[in-house]
């Protein structure tokens, strides 16, 4: 393949490639990929990257320590803590640094720190969101374990349980298809709600729900302003991402669908806020930022993931692409 530089921009040639799927393995999960890749890292353990351009940061760190937290912070302080932490559920019969299973205990104390140090640097009026799942195998901890321990923490205030439905499930013939994604969202002090990021794109098509207004009996349809339904806490119109998607990142394993992101970003922060992201991964907060004009310090403990999300905004800026959808990220591998 060629590349126009190291940003990973495709040439025509690259474009019109019959290949369709994904060019690298789960690289949280395959060591020899890792390895392959791990040169071409421009950061180490307690390194931070500074974008010239808006002001992001991205950092090689660990969301326990609070020296590490508080280097890539320095003086500033978040509207909104955005996080996509590990669910303690070996993903594939794998556990890795990035998707651990340990003890309950263990995921508790680790959730507990992490929890904490974003505690810490979130200004007095900030919002708080986390994506959290459960095994249903072992008796769906964490997420009823995480929701008790949030409650050490009087200064976040839980507000909702937001489900997100993905398009694809999985599952037996003897059990309901498993098609959810749960986010809890929690406040500290009174922060900024823009309502207006949460009516979607869905029109509002389905009637019911009669109420009498002023003497007239009338229906959700009659009553709103809006064309289109809002998202409320069941999350229906966002997709899946996969590798047939462009915002798709090949290695990563279970991106969060950039749609989701951007609304969250919108309804809990203003534009030049600072956004924060204790667990990189594939990047997807850093390109919502982007898009929507805040600023955000995110870190990985994995070097690898912190290069691809690096690597996703020079390609964003360079390409207008969100992500590679199937194509390789490190061209360098095929040299």
């Amino acid at each position: 393949m060629q590349f126009s530089s190291e940003t990973g921009a495709i040439n025509d040639t690259e474009k019109k490639s019959p290949v369709q799927r994904e060019q690298l393995k789960r690289l949280d999960a395959d060591s020899g990929e890792r390895k392959k890749i791990l040169p071409f890292c421009r950061l180490g353990p307690g390194e931070i990257w500074e974008d010239p351009l808006h002001g992001h940061r991205v950092g090689v760190l660990d969301a326990t320590v609070p020296a590490d937290v508080q280097k890539i912070m320095g003086d500033e302080k978040a509207s909104l803590g955005l996080h996509d932490p590990p669910y303690n559920v070996a993903v594939g019969n794998a556990s890795t640094v990035s998707l651990f299973k340990v003890s309950l205990e263990e995921y508790v104390t680790f959730s507990r720190k992490w929890v904490e140090n974003c505690n810490d640097v979130m200004d007095n009026d900030a919002s708080f969101y986390v994506w959290i799942g459960f095994d249903y195998k072992d008796n769906f901890q964490p997420l009823p374990d995480f929701i008790i321990l949030m409650r050490e923490f009087p200064g976040l205030v839980p507000r909702n349980i937001i489900t997100m439905r993905n398009q694809r499930g999985y599952g037996t013939q003897k059990n309901w298809m498993w098609v959810r994604q749960e986010l809890l969202y929690y406040t500290k002090g009174n922060p900024v709600f823009n309502i207006e990021a949460e009516y979607t794109d869905i029109p509002k098509i389905l009637k019911g729900y009669y109420k009498d207004v002023n003497g007239t009996r009338m229906e959700n349809t009659e009553r709103s302003r809006s064309e289109f339904i809002r998202a409320g806490n069941v999350w229906v119109d966002v997709q899946q991402v996969f590798y047939r998607m462009e915002e798709n990142v090949p290695g990563c394993y279970a991106q969060k669908p950039l749609k989701s992101i951007e609304r969250i970003i919108s309804a809990g922060s203003s534009e030049g806020d600072v956004v924060v992201d204790f667990f990189a991964h594939s990047g997807t907060t850093l390109i919502a930022g982007e898009r929507l004009g805040r600023k955000v310090f995110l870190f990985d403990i994995d070097p690898v993931f912190a290069e691809l999300t690096i690597r996703r905004l020079e390609h964003f800026r360079e390409t207008g692409k969100t992500g590679w959808q199937w194509r390789n990220p490190f061209p360098e591998l095929d040299s």
